[in-house]
């Protein structure tokens, strides 16, 4: 038996928090029906208490111990995607904490895939409350030792599961009314979900999802404390040669390969493989974020569907767009 399952396990039913692995980001998690330690992660992470928190289960025989009135759409989904990076927006039961639906009537659902978090699940037998394991709108994390650097010792176990494999936050899909809704782009590709669904997904851009209160929807989110700013090769260029003249100093996030022309303190070369991008984007805004620079500057990656979660969290991310 592992020793750290143990201790998370004596840990979450003493009202503790645990930061717990998982396939997309690593989690903050409380005991999902202890209202009293799910307000512990909001104190430690600075998030709004209005602001939901996604339920994460062991699988899709829970779905009916906090949804009530599943549609067929929903247990499709679940059994085609979990264990996996996909949440399920449906119809809370009654006896579900507002601590973790921000008082709405609805609840996120989620069956994580990494195999620690998932036999934790599996023992603790109900459902683990767990926002990603950041303060509130910061990057979030992908390894343990992001999470021990973000929290220090307000968190007391980091169950570690090695770097996150997919490396961005699950998709979201809403099923409460009936026209399925895309309300966050994530690990599941978009097409994968309508192939099962045997309908499209309506997706609720940004200028929708801040007026909605899900996980992950507000118009500044996944944000470094360097200013970031995005924009295409050309206009980065530009942007390199003005701030350096201000005596800035630059890091660039490239796509491809480096042009010399474009002198930066630090530069990194991103995958050109969505999945590759996706899984090193959040280390990489870490990793730069503590370089002492003043500037980022990031050349926008492909607008196809398969980079969708990307530029997602990209376009929330950014302090300024230089592209449009």
């Amino acid at each position: 038996m592992n020793p750290s399952i143990e201790q998370a396990l004596a840990l979450l039913a003493a009202g503790e928090l645990v930061a717990i692995p998982t396939e997309t980001v690593y989690g903050l998690a409380a005991d999902a029906a202890n209202p009293q330690a799910v307000a512990k992660i909001f104190a430690a992470k600075g998030r709004p208490s209005d602001h939901p928190i996604i339920v994460h289960i062991a699988g899709s025989a829970q779905i009916d111990d906090w949804a009530i009135d599943v549609p067929e759409a929903a247990r499709k989904l679940a059994a085609a995607f979990w264990p996996g990076p996909l949440t399920l927006i449906l119809k809370r039961q009654a006896h579900v904490s507002d601590s973790v639906t921000g008082g709405q009537d609805t609840v996120g659902l989620r069956a994580p895939a990494h195999p620690l978090t998932h036999e934790l699940l599996l023992r603790f037998g109900g459902g683990l409350a767990a926002p990603s394991a950041n303060k509130f709108g910061h990057v979030s994390p992908t390894t343990a030792e992001h999470v021990r650097h973000e929290f220090g010792p307000e968190v007391s176990l980091v169950l570690d599961g090695g770097p996150c494999l997919v490396g961005v936050e699950s998709t979201i899909v809403s099923l409460v009314s009936e026209q399925p809704l895309l309300l966050r782009p994530g690990g599941v590709p978009r097409a994968a979900i309508e192939a099962i669904l045997g309908q499209p997904l309506e997706h609720h851009q940004k200028s929708d999802t801040a007026k909605i209160r899900t996980s992950g929807l507000l118009d500044s989110h996944y944000a470094p404390h360097t200013l970031l700013v995005t924009g295409s090769l050309l206009q980065l260029v530009d942007a390199a040669d003005q701030y350096q003249t201000q005596g800035k100093r630059v890091g660039l996030i490239l796509f491809g390969g480096i042009p010399a022309s474009i002198p930066a303190a630090a530069k990194i070369v991103m995958p050109c493989d969505p999945d590759a991008y996706a899984r090193e984007l959040y280390a990489t805004l870490r990793q730069l974020d503590m370089a002492d620079l003043d500037v980022l500057l990031l050349e926008c990656p492909p607008t196809t569907p398969e980079w969708l979660a990307v530029n997602d969290r990209l376009m929330r991310a950014a302090h300024s767009r230089l592209s449009h």
